[in-house]
């Protein structure tokens, strides 16, 4: 009640990106005062054998994740851990660090519950993440989402996921492959049956040359056809992949009721939050009734209350992620999902 009704109305009046930093900045400068990861970490922090799952051969606390691009460059792994996530996603990741795409580049619509994202794979490069990831001192499960440098033309992709995976293996628990992004130029052509079969054949291969391979996810957009989705499931089976997050971002703007006028000033972009739930509970049902019952899913998109998170874990979904969620409903939300969850 306090985050919605003074904290959120104070931050939604600044410039999303710079709220996003300043955010970051505050909850680091906090944990360095003595007893508040303690205080956090029981604030906001529940234990129970329900919560408890084990997919892909990991054991996650609970099964609420933060989705990719919250943390991208692995700053407040720790301190992130102390809200509650059974898991946390950093990345997308490329392997030369890079700027992004033009300023501003992310927007709230307070009317739909949503934000639209170009940020365009912005990070420091895979080698700083790696630094911060060897001095982390939580145990928390940590995915890294890899991606390619805006600069390499899509016949030289599996380089740079090559590299990304190579440089985070020793650092990370999964890895999730991001050809889903709407914000990379050319990025989504990945998806196309040939290239993401060689793509993710090749990382595949790779994984099983070491001593022990880590599970590699696959991120879909949710704006794959039936046709695709059928192609996608292929792939999975094919190669071997062992599981999906389904789903990105969305260049939809079906249905929203933020003004047309405001839309078309903000321009390109992926929209999260409210408005992708139903589409992402679609993409849900149509994968789980056609993979096997025990193929790891993970279910992201349009998460917006506790409701919909249980909804998604008895439609199939093994995990499920937050992140517009997270920004709309506070620090509080993923303890809210797992009392839920303990309930249904």
């Amino acid at each position: 009640m306090f985050y919605s009704v003074i904290v959120k109305p104070i931050l939604f009046l600044f410039d999303a990106e710079k709220v996003h930093h300043a955010v970051f900045t505050l909850i680091k400068g906090l944990h360095k005062i003595p007893g508040v990861s303690f205080i956090l970490r029981n604030q906001f922090t529940i234990k129970h054998p329900a919560l408890h799952r084990n997919i892909a051969g990991l054991h996650f606390e609970n099964p609420v994740g933060l989705a990719a691009g919250f943390d991208k460059d692995a700053k407040l792994i720790d301190e992130l851990a102390n809200f509650g996530f059974g898991f946390i996603e950093i990345g997308t990741l490329t392997p030369k660090a890079q700027p992004g795409n033009d300023k501003p580049r992310l927007f709230r619509l307070p009317k739909d519950k949503a934000l639209i994202n170009r940020m365009g794979f912005n990070n420091g490069g895979v080698d700083v993440a790696v630094q911060r990831l060897s001095n982390r001192k939580s145990t928390i499960i940590v995915g890294g989402n890899i991606g390619k440098n805006k600069a390499t033309p899509n016949e030289q992709a599996v380089n740079d996921y090559i590299i990304a995976f190579e440089t985070l293996f020793p650092f990370v628990d999964y890895f999730v492959v991001n050809v889903s992004s709407p914000n990379t130029p050319g990025l989504r052509d990945l998806q196309e049956k040939e290239p993401l079969m060689k793509l993710m054949h090749q990382l595949i291969q790779l994984n099983k040359t070491k001593a022990k391979a880590k599970p590699i996810f696959l991120k879909i957009a949710p704006d794959l056809n039936d046709a695709q989705l059928d192609d996608v499931i292929d792939i999975v089976k094919q190669t071997g992949t062992d599981g999906l997050i389904a789903n990105n971002t969305t260049i939809s703007r079906a249905g929203l009721q933020t003004d047309e006028k405001v839309l078309q000033n903000i321009g390109n972009g992926g929209l999260s939050g409210w408005p992708l739930h139903q589409r992402s509970l679609e993409v849900l049902h149509y994968l789980r009734a056609r993979l096997d019952k025990n193929f790891p899913i993970i279910s992201v998109g349009g998460i917006m209350n506790e409701d919909q998170a249980v909804e998604r874990l008895k439609a199939g979904a093994d995990l499920i992620q937050i992140y517009t969620g997270f920004v709309y409903e506070g620090p509080g939300f993923v303890k809210r999902i797992n009392k839920k969850i303990i309930k249904a």
